[in-house]
């Protein structure tokens, strides 16, 4: 059974930094591409990065790009989201997701194309 756990999230102030984590288990993790998304109140659902199953590539998100960095540890199981220069309109709880079995979409933009979510983390950041 594929178990998603994300953590670090916390309220931070403009400008400041944060690193969420996504501990993975139930499956060989270096077999799934991940992503991030997010979803702030009142709004749908939207993509923020993914990374394929080697870690080699990797999308991020244009509204995001120049802040956000998503990196994974395969030996540690671990999905990781390095998000600088924060803005209140990040604020947002985060899920880390994973594609389904058998994998092998490269680098999947869409929430459909995952089978796999965390229960979020909440990330808030005020002006």
């Amino acid at each position: 059974q594929v178990q998603l756990v994300e953590s670090g999230g916390t309220s931070v102030q403009a400008g400041g930094s944060l690193r969420l984590s996504c501990a993975a288990s139930g499956r060989t993790f270096s077999s799934a591409a991940m992503g991030w998304f997010r979803q702030a109140p009142g709004k749908e659902r939207e993509f923020v990065a993914a990374i394929t199953r080697s870690g080699r590539s990797t999308y991020v998100a244009e509204s995001v790009k120049a802040r956000f960095i998503i990196s994974r540890d395969n030996a540690k199981n671990t999905l990781y989201l390095q998000m600088n220069s924060l803005k209140p309109e990040d604020t947002a709880v985060y899920y880390c997701a994973q594609e389904g079995p058998p994998g092998g979409l490269g680098l999947p933009l869409r929430s459909d194309l995952y089978d796999y979510w965390g229960q979020g983390t909440q990330v808030t950041v005020s002006s």
